[in-house]
C-alpha cells in the first residue's frame, strides 16, 4: 500500500493506492494518528485502492469518530468493489462517500 498526503492548512488529503487490509492498516492508522491537531477536515482518496478488510474498516471507523468532533471525514473516488463492501457492512450509512 501507498499513501501520498497533501495538506491545504486544515485540510489535509490522503491518496491511498493497493489494499488495506491486516497488514496495512496499521500504516495508514499511523498516517491519521500523525496529523496535526489543527486539521479539521480529513478526505481520504480511494482511487487507487483495490481491496479493503475488516482492518480496514475498522481504521475508517476510528477516523471517523475523530474528525467528526471536528469538520468531518470524506471518502472520494470509490471503486464499485469497495462500495460493495461499504453497502454489506452498513459503513455506506455512516461514513460520508463521495
Amino acid at each position: 500500500m501507498t499513501i501520498t498526503k497533501n495538506g491545504n492548512g486544515s485540510e489535509v488529503v490522503l491518496n491511498v493506492e493497493g489494499r488495506l487490509d491486516t497488514m496495512t492498516s496499521p500504516e495508514l492508522e499511523k498516517e491519521i494518528l500523525a496529523l496535526p491537531e489543527s486539521t479539521e477536515k480529513l478526505t481520504i482518496d480511494f482511487v487507487k485502492l483495490d481491496y479493503i478488510s475488516s482492518a480496514g474498516l475498522r481504521v475508517l471507523l476510528s477516523a471517523h469518530k475523530n474528525f467528526a468532533k471536528k469538520g468531518g471525514m470524506v471518502i472520494t473516488n470509490v471503486n464499485d468493489t469497495i462500495l460493495d463492501i461499504f453497502e454489506v457492512t452498513g459503513f455506506k450509512d455512516i461514513l460520508t462517500i463521495q
